[in-house]
């Protein structure tokens, strides 16, 4: 495992929120730029350090192989970068604690390298930077700085394990990173949206609070369900976030089974099919309202009742 360092203070609510590094390959003129090189040479399962404002703000884990991409549409207003660069998976996530560097910069200093340095002495960042790796002294002066948040992350990133995607997205996941009419940023919103992750689940949740039958707020515990199935929806629908609901697994497998729905006005519908039993030992009292819906969820949650609910 490595230990990097990623300068956001242009791409970091973009960044964070889509789950991704991203670079150009070569400066505007043409020359290389290690920075951007470092690109390369990230793994699944690195440690990131997200800096910006002043403050690391964010940790963040490596998903997926670097691959090309072009340059992000949300990117398109700063032309003094390249089209053609790189692309890294990251899963980032916010810190209770936020680090400020420049507070601790003599107990830093000594540990930061002489050659690409993500800061300078006086603890300021060092602008030129995008990506610079951090070794292993500068990492353990870090972590300590933060309190057990970096050993905290890492262990919350595995926790996401606990509901792995099932063997069935496999196919579909395939399937996505073949398509040769989308960019590999998109590529990764759909494989993200597929496994209720990204930019989809961070999209519900601004539809959703928590489950709606259950009371369940904590998002780590909770499946970021399609209404209209992924499968059966197109790129903007499988990413928006009023096609979803934030289920507890248990209500997950019956509403993406059709064995409840969902009316309108928040009234839970039942399939005959469906053995009420569960709903006793569950402690699910199908009389209580769910609440309402707004009116993009109402179109598909008609779409749900008619071709998914079993009635």
């Amino acid at each position: 495992m490595k230990y990097w360092w990623v300068n956001q203070n242009q791409t970091l609510n973009y960044e964070i929120t889509g789950g991704y590094m991203w670079s150009p390959k070569t400066k505007v003129n043409g020359d290389r730029n290690k920075f951007y090189d470092y690109m390369t040479e990230t793994q699944v399962g690195d440690v990131v350090f997200s800096f910006a404002k002043t403050k690391i703000s964010f940790i963040g884990i490596v998903t997926g192989h670097t691959s090309s991409s072009s340059k992000p549409i949300e990117f398109n207003d700063n032309d003094s970068w390249n089209n053609d660069g790189w692309l890294v998976p990251v899963e980032f996530y916010e810190l209770k604690s936020p680090l400020k560097p420049k507070d601790y910069i003599q107990g830093i200093k000594p540990h930061l390298p002489k050659k690409y340095s993500p800061l300078q002495g006086n603890g300021n960042g060092n602008q030129c930077v995008y990506l610079a790796e951090v070794h292993e002294m500068l990492a353990n002066e870090l972590s300590s700085l933060l309190n057990g948040q970096v050993d905290g992350v890492i262990a919350q990133h595995k926790d996401t394990e606990i509901f792995p995607p099932s063997k069935g997205n496999v196919g579909a996941i395939d399937k996505i990173r073949q398509r040769a009419d989308i960019s590999e940023l998109e590529k990764l919103r759909l494989i993200k949206s597929r496994n209720g992750q990204g930019i989809y689940k961070d999209n519900l949740r601004d539809v959703e609070a928590g489950c709606r039958i259950t009371g369940l707020t904590d998002i780590k515990y909770l499946i970021a369900s399609h209404i209209k199935p992924w499968s059966k929806s197109n790129d903007s629908e499988k990413l928006d976030g009023n096609n979803g609901l934030l289920l507890s697994p248990h209500i997950d497998k019956l509403f993406d089974s059709g064995l409840i729905s969902f009316d309108d006005d928040g009234s839970m519908l039942c399939s005959t099919q469906l053995n009420h039993c569960v709903l006793k030992l569950w402690s699910i009292n199908r009389a209580n309202s769910v609440g309402g819906f707004n009116s993009k969820q109402k179109k598909y949650l008609q779409y749900h009742r008619k071709n998914i609910f079993k009635p």
